[in-house]
């Protein structure tokens, strides 16, 4: 991420640069959940439709760019806070036992998170962008 604002704030960001740090990042989305949802410490369908929903959020983001409008980084569940929330469960998930009768787990309730803070990030970069695509008009 730091290579890439350095070579934006010199005015030296290209297309291939955006590439280059855009496909690493959706592959990391997926390998992290799904990599989380076959741990055997959570229901491997949540981690999943996390993973999906990671991978949405950010091209939603670069529709903006795709049309001809600013891209949008906007929402509550940008790729730093999905990291943020699942690095928090992770600590959680170390230093608490789940009990044995819970239906979720720690893990659970945070890809539940992640993914309704997703859905909200999707719709306010999709306001966003019809914003601005009308304000082009």
């Amino acid at each position: 991420m730091l290579d890439g604002l350095v070579a934006f704030a010199a005015g030296k960001a290209s297309r291939r640069g955006e590439i280059l740090n855009d496909l690493p990042d959706r592959i990391s989305d997926i390998v992290i959940f799904v990599g989380i949802a076959h741990s055997g410490l959570m229901n491997p369908l949540i981690g999943y439709w996390a993973a999906i929903l990671a991978v949405l959020t950010s091209y939603v983001g670069l529709f903006g760019q795709a049309l001809g409008v600013q891209r949008q980084f906007g929402g509550i569940m940008s790729k730093p806070w999905r990291m943020v929330a699942l690095h928090g469960g992770a600590w959680l998930t170390f230093f608490l036992s789940p009990p044995s009768s819970a239906t979720l787990t720690i893990f659970d309730w945070t890809c539940l998170v992640i993914i309704a803070g997703c859905v909200e990030t999707i719709v306010v970069r999709l306001k966003r962008i019809t914003a601005a695509l009308q304000d082009r008009r």
